[in-house]
């Protein structure tokens, strides 16, 4: 059954009514990602590259797991690029605010 663009509940309900249809009563079913897309991180921290997204991850541990701020970073909010109904847009967020599966992160460098 193709997963892509459900959730993890849409694809437990879907896989049970299949199960329903001819095999089993009363299934129970439950659906994990095994793997999510990776966030990129840019700019100014410790070490720029791509990273293992891990759900409930913030900004603020995306770059703590990129080695930190660098000493000229604005690290009161960060510039965060997304695909939203295959547009990518990017837009200015605080650093206590979630990410998604294939994020990249551009941490800005501060002016004084």
């Amino acid at each position: 059954m193709p997963a892509r663009g459900h959730t993890t509940g849409q694809l437990e309900g879907a896989i049970a009514e299949r199960l329903r249809a001819g095999y089993l009563r009363d299934p129970d079913v439950s659906v994990e990602v095994e793997r999510y897309r990776p966030i990129f991180i840019m700019g100014e921290v410790g070490s720029a590259g791509q990273y293992t997204y891990v759900p409930g991850m913030t900004v603020h541990k995306a770059i703590a797991s990129a080695g930190g701020f660098s000493p000229r970073a604005q690290q009161a909010d960060v510039d965060v690029t997304r695909v939203i109904n295959g547009k990518v847009m990017t837009g200015r967020v605080l650093t206590s605010d979630p990410l998604l599966p294939g994020d990249t992160i551009y941490v800005r460098e501060r002016l004084f």
